[in-house]
């Protein structure tokens, strides 16, 4: 039996034939975004995103480094595709990206043979002509500049999105060097990208129905993008303007550090609607002597007066933080001092974590290191304290009307999930007809990481 093969229409274009994508992102939700742009970068190629590696054509593991052990589950992972990519004649492509890629590049490759490319985080833009590079001959795989206007500027216009909120990255990069940190070395110098770059992009995300914008930076309030008349704006500038946009009627943004939180972004929390009662502002400790030696240029004292200045602009302000315990040459008192600014602030939320050496910062060679059974026991009382709070915050909320962005079905009947101003998780019965809209919803309990509400009239 013969198949005839007919040449198409003229005008007619060629539709590449469908090939599995598959990306696993690691860290923060700069990745997230990241991850997205590449499955926009490879869409053209005929890539269609897949949930599984198994059968996969092509696999990229977006990568993380800020600690230890993230690095290492890179590892672990690429064992198993290893088997994968073997198990089918070699017939998948495997890359890493991300910050592990930037700065263990050689390694990896000398490590896991079964890595095709590599690519940093200011370079996945690459992508399509490193993956024709690594088809003809398994040669040059890193590419791992900083040149992140080009990054953006090389990026399609369109992007895939599914749901009513998105990633939208403003400013990469980060100049403050906390002595634990490679952020810097991975990321390369703060920059921030053209104000009315970002505004064409959000324009493009409400059209496709994005109601919710949380726009990321490794220091995002340090945004310092040009305006199209040339002037600097600020991150509290670019707010207002993307709240004039249609169709965006929420704003968040992370993360922040203490010392760009400008009066003027003050002010746009106290004056902006659109602009979320909620802020990620990490402190990592609360000892003076630690900050010092974080290279964290504050102060506790600092720290908490900004924060009541934060909150007499915006009472109903609820904050979450980062915190590191066990930090080289963290004494009991050190600790203590951190236990007494959480309890001071109140947080609605937090991230904390055991100190993780990373090779190539300063605190990686200081010499006081806290045993491991310490660092563990004082996280453990950390996390119990946050987690009071976090508890106690989401029990507050039980009685009040919350407006509520509805983003998903839940797993029950009609079920729907969304998120409060406050970026509480909340369920709601017989709500699945309202995703993509923000409604008033009675919150009727509250749990550890959730609310439950009720549709007003229901």
């Amino acid at each position: 039996m013969s198949e005839t093969l007919t040449a198409p229409e003229a005008g007619t274009a060629l539709t590449p034939p469908v090939k599995r994508l598959f990306i696993k992102t690691y860290g923060c939700q700069m990745n997230v975004y990241d991850s997205e742009r590449m499955a926009d970068v490879l869409r053209p190629l005929g890539y269609a995103p897949t949930d599984t590696p198994d059968g996969a054509d092509f696999v990229i593991l977006n990568t993380c480094h800020i600690r230890e052990k993230a690095a290492e589950k890179v590892y672990s992972e690429l064992g198993k595709l290893r088997e994968m990519k073997e198990a089918r004649s070699g017939a998948m492509t495997i890359a890493v990206a991300g910050c592990v890629a930037q700065a263990e590049g050689e390694e990896i490759m000398r490590r896991q043979p079964a890595v095709d490319l590599v690519v940093g985080p200011q370079a996945y833009h690459q992508l399509p002509e490193l993956l024709t590079r690594t088809a003809r001959a398994r040669g040059e795989r890193i590419g791992a500049d900083f040149a992140a206007d080009e990054k953006f500027d090389s990026l399609p216009e369109a992007r895939g999105v599914n749901g009513p909120t998105a990633f939208l990255t403003v400013q990469e990069g980060c100049d403050k060097f906390c002595s634990f940190c490679v952020v810097p070395y991975t990321r390369g110098a703060e920059w921030s990208r053209p104000a009315e770059a970002v505004l064409a992009e959000a324009r493009g995300l409400a059209v496709q129905g994005v109601r919710e914008l949380t726009l990321l930076g490794q220091n995002v309030n340090a945004y310092d993008g040009l305006g199209s008349d040339g002037s600097v704006w600020t991150l509290a500038r670019l707010a207002r303007a993307l709240a004039e946009i249609e169709g965006i009627d929420r704003i968040r943004y992370t993360t922040s550090h203490p010392n760009d939180m400008a009066d003027d972004l003050i002010s746009a929390h106290a004056e902006l609607p659109q602009l979320m009662p909620y802020l990620h502002l990490p402190v990592q400790s609360g000892s003076d002597r630690i900050l010092r030696l974080m290279n964290r240029k504050h102060g506790r004292q600092k720290y908490i007066d900004l924060i009541g200045r934060i909150r007499e602009a915006r009472p109903d302000m609820a904050l979450s933080g980062d915190f590191i315990v066990g930090f080289p040459g963290e004494t009991d008192r050190d600790f203590e001092d951190t236990l007494d600014l959480v309890r001071q602030v109140n947080y609605a939320s937090a991230f904390s974590f055991m100190y993780s050496p990373r090779p190539g910062t300063p605190a990686a060679t200081m010499g006081t290191q806290v045993p491991p059974d310490v660092s563990l026991a004082r996280l453990h009382a950390l996390q119990a304290l946050l987690l009071e709070q976090q508890v106690a915050f989401n029990k507050a909320q039980v009685g009040k009307t919350l407006d509520v962005l509805f983003e998903k079905r839940g797993r029950h009947g009609r079920q729907a999930i969304g998120r409060s101003p406050y970026l509480q998780s909340v369920h709601a019965e017989d709500a699945d007809h309202l995703i993509g809209r923000i409604v008033p919803v009675r919150i009727v309990s509250g749990q550890q990481n959730s609310l439950t509400g009720e549709l007003l009239g229901a």
